[in-house]
């Protein structure tokens, strides 16, 4: 796969989505094209009774696609997630990176953030003995096979991205 992708994963309440946010502005006000993928193992709705795309599917439409000036939404029923390759392949192919928060199971390239205070055990070296781990984000160090970065900076956390999958040699 050629797009650039970093999963962050954690334990529940560690902070995931407030990294995200911070690293996604990060890359933009670095000039990258950012992706983002939420994975998200209950049902969500994004589209409200009442509203007409509401109606369409409601109707029995498939897929419903809203768009405007400056943005689209796609709505579609499927009777299995998709995997991440295909959502990626499908609809990311125009972006510099793609961060995910989530896919803890996949082989995606990851970034687990720690916080001693809310768990003392990793997933990626721990639970088990993950591959795909490329660093861990924490707010205490930790001695492990991979590079440890400060959960409190996210600069320093975009540089290792960048220097890592954005920039050539």
């Amino acid at each position: 796969m050629s797009i650039k992708i970093v999963a962050f994963v954690a334990k529940s309440g560690t902070g995931k989505t407030t990294l995200v946010e911070k690293v996604i502005a990060e890359l933009k006000k670095r000039g990258y094209k950012v992706g983002a993928v939420k994975h998200d193992a209950h049902r969500f709705e994004i589209d409200h009774p009442g509203k007409d795309s509401y109606k369409f599917a409601a109707a029995g439409a498939d897929t419903v696609l809203l768009s405007s000036p400056d943005k689209l939404a796609l709505i579609k029923k499927h009777s299995q997630s998709p995997s991440i390759e295909e959502l990626l392949d499908k609809y990311f192919s125009d972006e510099d990176i793609v961060l995910t928060e989530g896919f803890k199971r996949s082989s995606l390239p990851k970034i687990e953030i720690h916080r001693p205070e809310h768990s003392d055990t990793l997933i990626c070296r721990g639970e088990i003995n993950d591959p795909a781990l490329i660093a861990v984000a924490s707010t205490a160090p930790l001695n492990l096979d991979v590079p440890v970065l400060d959960l409190n900076d996210a600069r320093a956390i975009t540089d290792f991205i960048e220097q890592k999958y954005l920039k050539t040699a």
